[in-house]
């Protein structure tokens, strides 16, 4: 999996970069909340692991932001804060899990396995399109031409999502 670490801590950071990587993940980090919403919205990632206390954007303002331009996105929450009402809170906002600091390495990454069981099984025929040598994952905001792949913004796939969706019809620009 491609995953994408929002962490303003830079031990726990390099921590997590380590242990994902060493569990054959692709990982790129980022230690505020603008840099993660910025990477999480326009690059094509797998999973999203998302602290809630970052400097310039909080988690939960992040992961509103990414849910909006990538619903189908998994985000696994890692604050230090593991009260009721946050737990809700962030799964409200969008989280698929919520795992409180500190936390077993083990347990997290059984966590990040189970998320991408449940991401392989899921029905994606819908977000895959091929058209004149280009097949376009709209659910990773990727194209691909023959073994060529290019990422799409979150703008980009959104616009092709919308004409795939009404492919029978004319478009107009408004829309």
């Amino acid at each position: 999996m491609k995953i994408l670490i929002v962490e303003d801590e830079p031990l726990l950071r390099d921590g997590l970069t380590d242990l994902l990587k060493g569990a054959g993940h692709r990982v790129e980090a980022v230690a505020d909340g603008a840099s993660g919403a910025s990477r999480g919205v326009e690059d094509a990632f797998d999973l999203v692991l998302l602290d809630l206390m970052l400097p310039k954007l909080d988690g939960i303002e992040v992961c509103r932001r990414i849910r909006k331009a990538r619903p189908a996105l998994p985000i696994l929450m890692l604050p230090a804060r593991g009260s009721e009402e946050d737990k809700v809170r962030g799964l409200k906002t969008g989280a698929d899990d919520y795992v409180t600091k500190p936390f077993g390495a083990k347990e997290l990454l059984a966590r990040i396995d189970a998320i991408g069981r449940r991401a392989e099984a899921a029905p994606a025929d819908a977000e895959k399109v091929e058209c004149d040598g280009l097949r376009f994952d709209l659910g990773k905001c990727i194209a691909f031409r023959g073994k060529q792949e290019i990422g799409l913004t979150a703008r980009e796939t959104g616009i092709l999502r919308w004409l795939h969706r009404h492919r029978d019809r004319a478009v107009t620009r408004e829309e």
